[in-house]
């Protein structure tokens, strides 16, 4: 039934959670080194983050059919579609489906916990992949 191989998933979603705990620019003017400041910079938001970028281009690298299923196992985890209505989600991001689409499932604030829990409601799981990393 799902259309995108269920790791590739688990990998986005555990991108996605490494993206989303990421917050605003709290210490601009830092000057100090990581050791110095407990390495917090790390969890800060800048433009030129590695993180958005690989998740980017990873979504971007996936075939036409691959993104259209991720968007609407986003669309289940959230709830906009229910399980059984699956093929109605999968008929409207393939209409809605361009070129934005990385940028659009980027730009979900709990994209990863949407995917987890449309894998989870579709009955597959990402826990496997994720114990491996």
């Amino acid at each position: 039934m799902l259309g995108i191989n269920p790791e590739k998933v688990s990998h986005i979603i555990f991108k996605a959670r490494m993206f989303d705990c990421k917050e605003e620019d709290s210490d601009p003017d830092s000057g100090s080194n990581g050791a110095d400041d407990g390495m917090v910079d790390v969890l800060e938001d800048t433009g030129d983050d590695a993180t958005y970028q690989e998740l980017v281009e990873y979504i971007r690298s996936l075939d036409e059919e691959e993104q259209v299923n991720l968007v609407a196992l986003a669309w289940v985890g959230r709830g906009t579609y229910e399980p059984s209505e699956w093929e109605e989600a999968l008929s409207e991001a393939h209409h809605a489906h361009n070129k934005r689409t990385a940028e659009y499932l980027t730009g979900l604030p709990m994209l990863g916990d949407y995917l987890d829990e449309g894998l989870a409601a579709l009955g597959e799981s990402s826990e496997s992949f994720a114990s491996r990393m």
